[in-house]
């Protein structure tokens, strides 16, 4: 076999070996797979951080399902064309002020299933390109500031059920101008000024609640609980919601 033929065939099993799914060569981190250029998915990989070696031009990156527990303020400053975020199930309490300030493409964020407390002022940095919110089944998201959610100006869907929300300002939703879905079942609502407010806002709002709970239905109670998904009988507990948890977000001691 002359010498041209041999390095024509060496370096056409590099490019098959290069363009193949799976880890997508060189620039996909060693413990993720890579199953197309823009693609990293590092679900349930059992990383205690966030991976080195993620390509600057990724645009899924998909972190779900590990012990994550928190985003460098100056994670996202690379990664200009990130579009889709799933850090869904780890084990974040907070996330910093303008963390997510440079992720100016950002379309979908999903924060749900983690250890979160509180959503300030500034947590989205004004992320005006996002369009999906996923903040539910956090069993200690007790606080969401009035204006959290400032600046998102193209958010579509907004989930916030599960959480251990007593109240939430009005003020919070109603400076959404593209708001066409939020979810907030499950929540230990507080009945004061602020709940009437709210209650007033989704009554105004109906449409944007999801369909199964749009609707009164017979024998299910009032429909102010019938509006945020609470059950009859009274709102769920925190410690309920921590109970049956995934057995990896129980690492915190349920609130007394």
């Amino acid at each position: 076999m002359s010498p041209c033929v041999c390095w024509l065939q060496l370096t056409l099993a590099l490019l098959l070996t290069l363009a193949a799914p799976g880890r997508g060569g060189g620039n996909c981190p060693a413990t993720c797979l890579c199953p197309d250029p823009h693609t990293v998915d590092c679900s349930a990989r059992g990383l205690t951080r966030l991976p080195e070696g993620i390509p600057l031009d990724v645009r899924r990156l998909l972190l779900s399902d590990n012990w994550i527990p928190r985003i460098p303020a100056d994670f996202l400053v690379l990664y200009s064309d990130l579009v889709y975020l799933d850090l869904r199930n780890n084990t974040l309490s907070r996330v910093e002020a303008g963390t997510l300030s440079t992720a100016s493409r950002l379309v979908f964020l999903d924060l749900g299933s983690n250890n979160l407390t509180e959503i300030a002022q500034g947590t989205f940095g004004e992320s005006r390109s996002l369009i999906k919110l996923r903040l539910g089944n956090n069993p200690y998201l007790s606080a969401v500031d009035e204006d959290a959610f400032l600046g998102l100006t193209s958010l579509r869907e907004l989930e916030l059920e599960r959480n251990a929300l007593s109240t939430l300002h009005v003020g919070a939703l109603s400076q959404l101008p593209s708001l066409r879905l939020v979810r907030l079942e499950g929540n230990p609502w507080v009945c004061n000024c602020n709940f009437a407010s709210l209650f007033a806002w989704l009554m105004d709002n109906r449409q944007k609640l999801p369909n199964d709970i749009k609707q009164p239905i017979r024998g299910q109670g009032t429909p102010a609980r019938l509006l945020i998904g609470l059950p009859s009988s009274g709102a769920p507990d925190v410690d309920s919601e921590w109970a049956a948890a995934p057995p990896h977000r129980r690492h915190l001691t349920p609130k007394d």
